[in-house]
C-alpha cells in the first residue's frame, strides 16, 4: 500500500503519468484477486467494502429482475448487509423468501427447491456464516437452483476468504462477496465477482469506473492492500487452517470442562470454520461478560462484531432454535495467525473464571471511557 500512498497517489482515471502509475496498482491487485478466485480480472469490481458488494449483488440483480422475475430468496442466518437490503427490497414491492436452518445453522437443500419459483431473479446464501462458522452447503443449494429455475446465486465469502477454496470455475456462483479486513487487509475495500455475461444495475453511478458497474474514484492504496492480502492469505490457507483447527477445538474443550453446563453452537468441524470458537453459557449476560473478558484483555463478541453494540439476541441463534435468555448468553472467539496454545489455555481459564464470577453475582467492572467490546 505504501507506494499507492507515498508515490502513485495520482487518479487511476487520469492520462497522466501519475494516473497511470496508479492504474497500475490498481490492475495489479486486481489480477491478484482473480489469481485467488480463479477467474477472469475483468471479473472483479472493487468496493468499499463487503456490504457494498452484498448490496450491489441484491439490488442490482433485483432492478434487472422483470426479465425473470421480483423474487428473491435468502436465508435466515445472512450477514446485516443481505437482510436489510431484503427487507428494503421487500418494502419495495419485491418478494422475499427467508430460508430457516437447522440448529447448526444449516440450510436444507429441500427448503430452497420448495421456494423456488418461475419468478425468482436470485438467491443469496453465505458461504461461511460469521457467527457461528457454519459452511453453508453451497453446491447443493447451487444444483438445486440451476435445476429448478433461472434464478441467480452470489455467496457471501466474506468469512471464507482465506479459510476455504474460493475457485469460481469449480463453485460455479454468479456473484461472490468478499472483504479486505477479514483477511488482515485494509477496512473499508472488498470486491464483488460478477461472473462474464451476469447483468445487475451499477447502485453507485457517475464516472463509470469499474467498467460502470461501480462508478467513483478509485481507493488505490486500499485496492492493493486487498490484492495482497488475498494472495497472502491463499498462499498459507492450507497451513493456518491444519494449525487453528486443532487450537479452536482445544479452546472449546478446555471451556467446556471448567463450565460443563455451557453449550456449543454452530456446526461441528469440518462443517465450520477451523478458527471459529462459539459458546452460550446458561445463566449468564452476554454483554456482561464481553465486558468483563474485554477488561481480562479477551477480545470476544457476542454475535457480528458490526452489531455487537445491540443488547438484542443474535437473529443467527434465534434462527437456529436457542431460547432467546440462551442466545443473549452466547460468545465468538475467533483464533487468527498470531494465536499461540498457550493463548488458547489462557483465555479458556479467563472465561471460565468470568462466567464463575458473573454467576457468584460478583461486581460488574466499570469500562474505562472511550472503549468497548469487540
Amino acid at each position: 500500500m505504501a507506494p499507492a500512498l507515498e508515490a502513485s497517489f495520482g487518479n487511476p482515471s487520469s492520462s497522466h503519468s501519475a494516473g497511470r502509475a496508479a492504474r497500475a496498482l490498481v490492475d495489479e491487485a486486481r489480477d491478484r484477486v482473480a489469481e485467488v478466485l480463479n477467474c477472469r480480472p475483468r471479473e472483479i469490481v472493487f468496493t468499499g467494502g463487503g456490504s457494498e458488494a452484498d448490496n450491489l449483488a441484491l439490488r442490482g440483480v433485483m432492478a434487472r429482475g422483470g426479465a425473470v422475475g421480483r423474487h428473491l430468496i435468502i436465508s435466515a442466518v445472512e450477514h446485516e448487509a443481505v437482510l436489510e437490503t431484503a427487507r428494503d427490497l421487500s418494502a419495495r414491492g419485491f418478494e422475499v423468501t427467508i430460508l430457516p436452518v437447522d440448529s447448526m445453522g444449516l440450510v436444507d437443500p429441500a427448503d430452497l427447491a420448495r421456494a423456488l419459483r418461475k419468478e425468482t431473479a436470485l438467491v443469496s446464501v453465505m458461504t461461511a456464516n460469521n457467527e457461528v462458522g457454519t459452511v453453508e452447503p453451497i453446491a447443493e443449494l447451487l444444483e438445486v437452483t440451476r435445476a429448478q429455475s433461472d434464478a441467480l446465486f452470489h455467496t457471501d465469502a466474506t468469512q471464507a476468504l482465506g479459510k476455504l477454496p474460493l475457485d469460481m470455475g469449480k463453485l460455479g456462483v454468479d456473484l461472490l462477496t468478499i472483504s479486505a479486513h477479514k483477511i488482515y487487509g485494509p477496512k473499508g475495500v472488498g470486491a464483488l465477482f460478477v461472473r462474464q455475461g451476469t447483468r445487475l444495475d451499477a447502485q453507485i453511478t457517475g464516472g463509470g469506473q469499474e467498467r460502470t458497474r461501480r462508478s467513483g474514484t478509485e481507493n488505490v492504496p486500499g485496492i492493493a492492500g486487498l490484492g495482497m492480502a488475498a494472495l497472502l492469505a491463499e498462499g498459507e490457507r492450507d497451513r493456518e487452517a491444519a494449525r487453528l483447527g486443532p487450537l479452536s477445538k482445544r479452546l472449546t474443550e478446555e471451556i467446556l470442562r471448567a463450565v460443563p453446563d455451557a453449550q456449543p453452537t454452530g456446526a461441528p468441524f469440518p462443517r465450520r470454520l477451523p478458527n471459529f470458537c462459539t459458546i452460550s453459557f446458561p445463566g449468564v449476560e452476554g454483554e456482561l461478560l464481553l465486558l468483563r473478558l474485554d477488561r481480562a484483555g479477551v477480545c470476544g463478541s457476542a454475535g457480528s462484531a458490526c452489531t455487537s453494540g445491540s443488547l438484542a439476541p443474535s437473529h443467527v441463534m434465534l434462527a437456529m432454535g436457542l431460547a432467546p435468555e440462551l442466545a443473549a448468553a452466547h460468545l465468538r472467539l475467533t483464533l487468527g495467525r498470531s494465536t499461540t496454545e498457550d493463548e488458547v489455555v489462557e483465555v479458556a481459564a479467563i472465561v471460565a473464571r468470568e462466567v464463575s464470577a458473573l454467576r457468584s453475582g460478583s461486581e460488574v467492572p466499570t469500562v474505562p471511557a472511550g472503549s468497548r467490546s469487540a
